[in-house]
């Protein structure tokens, strides 16, 4: 078999493993719960009964969006195949764990991707921004990818009930988004809320969105890309190392 023929059947499990994953698990209650009526209720318990200027906050809304729906697919995704006993009946097949982990990142990818362009095309028709569509378009492929990323991590404990899975990541998540610059702008958080605040990838996203709609910026377009590709790189080696231990441990 020649190196061509291996890339292709590597590639072809990717796609199958997506396609899979956003056949079943698009449509499941924690995916739509999640991943959809968690960060607009954030958003209405922040917004009403306060002053919020939604022109400005905006971009910070729909990285948080994103942070949601890109991250919510892969904890998911392999605790719901322990449980149904599918997850072994697919290692059976010609695939490696870093196909099963691809196709379960481009599963989370693309449903950010999807409903992040729902609420961008919303906010386009009432708020007038003149965006920087190369900038916008890149920050929205790069953070998918890093998010969906974090999610198949976060669903590498080895536990068979997803509802286990949901709550670990929910202490992640929610944490990740609090101090990041989206409910306190990056330059009003001062001493150790700052520190903490670049420890968040969503920060590097705000940024991004900030200076695709508004031409703002605290930290610096390349850093942000930097960040988040040096998360992504993270999240899927610490992803592909534990679910291979996983493994070795027996599932």
């Amino acid at each position: 078999m020649t190196i061509r023929d291996i890339n292709g059947q590597f590639f072809r499990g990717v796609m199958v493993t997506t396609e899979k994953n956003i056949r079943i698990y698009y449509t499941k209650a924690p995916v739509l719960i999640f991943g959809l009526l968690f960060p607009l209720f954030m958003f209405l318990s922040f917004y009403l009964g306060r002053e919020v200027n939604l022109h400005s906050f905006f971009p910070g809304l729909l990285a948080m969006s994103l942070f949601f729906t890109a991250s919510s697919v892969g904890p998911l995704i392999t605790p719901w195949e322990k449980q149904a006993g599918t997850y072994e009946r697919l290692l059976s097949f010609p695939v490696s764990i870093n196909t099963i982990i691809l196709g379960d990142i481009a599963a989370g990818m693309i449903f950010g991707i999807i409903i992040n362009m729902v609420v961008l095309i919303v906010g386009l028709i009432f708020f007038d921004y003149n965006i920087n569509i190369l900038f916008l378009f890149f920050g929205i492929l790069l953070a998918s990818f890093c998010f969906s990323s974090l999610g198949v991590l976060l669903a590498s404990p080895s536990v068979r009930s997803p509802s286990h899975i949901m709550m670990f990541s929910s202490l992640i998540r929610f944490p990740l988004i609090f101090i990041s610059g989206i409910f306190i702008a990056l330059e009003n958080l001062q001493g150790s809320a700052r520190v903490l605040a670049y420890f968040s990838p969503i920060t590097y996203l705000v940024d991004i969105f900030n200076f695709s709609f508004k031409g703002e910026c605290h930290i610096s377009p390349i850093i942000d890309f930097t960040a988040l590709s040096i998360f992504s790189v993270i999240f899927i080696s610490l992803s592909n190392r534990f679910h291979k231990r996983n493994l070795i441990k027996g599932l």
